[in-house]
């Protein structure tokens, strides 16, 4: 893993993500220290790191304010339901 500092890694974008893509994840430091990993985005997909990000992502469900025709159906007493549909 070849390493960069962050503004050789800005002055040099393109040659960062080339390397990254031929395969050779790429660390950017700054301040002395670590700040981030530039890999190919195929390395990336089937990386634990990424599943695992997507475990995070919460599963979002359409909140409707009112209650659907469903649910009013449900509520309704047995007596109320038309015999003849």
């Amino acid at each position: 893993m070849s390493e960069w500092a962050l503004q050789d890694a800005k002055n040099r974008l393109s040659a960062v993500v080339n390397a990254a893509l031929s395969g050779k994840p790429q660390t950017v430091i700054r301040r002395g220290t670590s700040a981030g990993v530039v890999v190919a985005v195929e390395d990336y997909k089937f990386n634990r790191l990424c599943q695992a990000e997507e475990d995070r992502v919460p599963n979002f469900r359409l909140i409707i304010p009112w209650p659907s025709l469903g649910v009013e159906f449900e509520r309704m007493p047995l007596e109320a339901w038309p015999l003849d549909i």
